[in-house]
Parts: C-alpha cells; sequence; structure tokens
C-alpha cells in the first residue's frame, strides 16, 4: 500500500546522493572544528540528531522542487478541492495526501524538539511558514500552488509534535540508565545506521 511512497523516497535518494554525501562532509568538518576550536563538549546523539534533521532539509528541497507534479488542474486556492479528488484506496491518494503529511511529520518532530514546545502553536506556525514558502517557491519555478498541500503539511507537522510528546512522556516513564548519554549514544548511531540501510537497500 505504501509502494508509492517508498518509490519517491529511493527515487529521492538516488538522485541526491551525491548533494548529500558532498553537504554532510562539509557540515561535519565545519562542526567539528566549530566544536574544537570553542572547546565545546560534544553530545553525540544531538550532534546526530542535528545531521539527520539537516539532511531531511536537503531531501526535503529536493522533493518539493524537482519531483514531477501530479496535479492535473493548475493552481489550487479552494481548500480540500484536491484532497477529496482522490479516492483514498488509489495510488494518488497515497502519494500525494498521505505522502505530504508524512513528508512534513520530520519537520514537525524536529521543531518540537528543537525549541522544545509545551504548546502546538509554534510548531504549527513555523511548519505554516515553511509550507506557504514551498507553495509561492513552486508557482514561481514552473509548479503549481496547492492550499491542499498546505493543509496536509500542518496535519504532517501536527502529528510531528504529537509524536515528540508521546517519545519524551514514555521516556519520562522508562528506567534512568536509559537516559544516560552512553546510551543515547548507542541507540541514535544505531538508529542511523538502520536508517541509511533502509535507504540504500
Amino acid at each position: 500500500m505504501l509502494g508509492p511512497l517508498t518509490n519517491t523516497i529511493q527515487g529521492v535518494v538516488n538522485f541526491t546522493w551525491p548533494m548529500l554525501i558532498i553537504s554532510v562532509v562539509i557540515m561535519i568538518s565545519v562542526r567539528i572544528t566549530y566544536l574544537i576550536k570553542k572547546h565545546v563538549k560534544v553530545v553525540l546523539y544531538k550532534e546526530l540528531l542535528m545531521l539527520v534533521f539537516a539532511i531531511y532539509i536537503l531531501c526535503l528541497f529536493q522533493v518539493v522542487t524537482f519531483q514531477d507534479s501530479s496535479s492535473i488542474s493548475g493552481n489550487n486556492y479552494i481548500p480540500f478541492q484536491e484532497i477529496l479528488r482522490y479516492k483514498i484506496t488509489s495510488r494518488l491518494f497515497i502519494k500525494n495526501v498521505i505522502g505530504n503529511m508524512i513528508m512534513f511529520l520530520p519537520f514537525g518532530f524536529f521543531i518540537s524538539y528543537y525549541i522544545d514546545s509545551e504548546t502546538i502553536h509554534l510548531p504549527i506556525i513555523l511548519t505554516l511558514i515553511a509550507s506557504s514558502a514551498i507553495e509561492i517557491v513552486q508557482s514561481l519555478i514552473g509548479r503549481v500552488f496547492d492550499i491542499d498541500d498546505i493543509i496536509l503539511n500542518l496535519f504532517g507537522g501536527a502529528f510531528g509534535y504529537m509524536i515528540y510528546h508521546m517519545l519524551r512522556g514514555l521516556g519520562e516513564k522508562i528506567p534512568k540508565v536509559f537516559h544516560n548519554e552512553w546510551f543515547l549514544n548507542i541507540s541514535s548511531v544505531l538508529a542511523l545506521i538502520g536508517l541509511f540501510m533502509l535507504l540504500v537497500y
């Protein structure tokens, strides 16, 4: 059922891996230089989270600027017009509706983590700004502006916020040993390796 999403993600990775490698090498080298120069303590899991967020933004840029648009009706300024056009079980519904929500789920998660927002208001506002900027730029580079994409991105950002707070709530209930920096470092490395293997294979 999620085949179209998997194909899209793999397509993005296959097309962007040169840019990702170059960008990651530059970011890591600059970050390490900064940490050494400023004598800042390195917290591995936080550094990895920052790196994953940067990679996500790069991939998001690729998706919204170079992937083919599936809209056949041009610009859409009427809320829910495009969403209601798809059958729930159709491939286009999975790719365009579910996909647009999933695409911004990490954004809501990372934003909630970095600004440590107790309420959903700030993550939603930041998601709205990012999504609106994307749609405006798309309309300027020959693609289409779709208000429904913004709505779906907002849902995705909200889900990301909820997942962050759900995980934070679970974290408060687990034994303190799992809060140790060494455990978080190992877990983040294993998660990153797992993500890499998933994307490559």
